[in-house]
């Protein structure tokens, strides 16, 4: 009787494994993530408070999450070349952002690199449409998804997880680029 009720539950075992591999497997190879918002501020308010990794703390959501963290700033303050890099608690982990392309007033390009809780490399940009008075902001993040990052996409949706960030992170930014100078 013990015996066929441990072969039961191991045959659910493996049939739950075998189910979340075959989840896994049907994944996609990247990810993508986007939010955009409008920003009543002109382009080039809203790109001198991306261009530069010192302005970030006004808006980001991860500066918030770990006020304590270390950052390191490295290249020139704006613009290619640029660098920043954190070490934090477990709500922001490790890495570093390096500016790959940057067109004032309208587009920027990241590198970003986690080292903590876990590798992750990843292509981020920032574009910027005038509309009128405004700003249309659209964030993306990119990257592959290796398998072991299949199977953890079968349980979490990364475009809710992150995509909240960005949403934070947006209308922060929206509040520091309207406010008045």
């Amino acid at each position: 009787m013990l015996k066929t009720v441990l072969l039961s539950l191991l045959g659910i075992v493996v049939v739950g494994i075998a189910i979340v591999l075959i989840l896994a497997a049907r994944k996609p190879d990247t990810f993508q993530v986007t939010r955009t918002a409008t920003i009543n501020a002109l382009p080039e308010r809203v790109y001198a408070l991306i261009a530069d990794f010192k302005a970030w703390g006004a808006w980001s959501p991860w500066e918030k999450k770990d006020p304590a963290m270390k950052r390191t700033y490295g290249g020139p303050e704006t613009g290619v070349g640029a660098t920043y890099a954190w070490a934090g608690d477990k709500n922001v982990g490790e890495g570093s952002m390096r500016i790959v392309d940057a067109t004032a007033p309208v587009r920027l390009a990241l590198k970003l690199d986690f080292v903590k809780p876990f590798e992750a490399h990843n292509d981020v940009i920032f574009a910027l449409t005038p509309q009128g008075a405004g700003t249309v902001v659209t964030w993306t993040m990119t990257g592959p998804t290796p398998f072991i990052g299949k199977i953890m996409h079968v349980f979490m949706d990364m475009d809710r997880m992150v995509g909240g960030d960005f949403e934070s992170g947006l209308t922060a930014m929206k509040a520091a680029a309207e406010r008045p100078a």
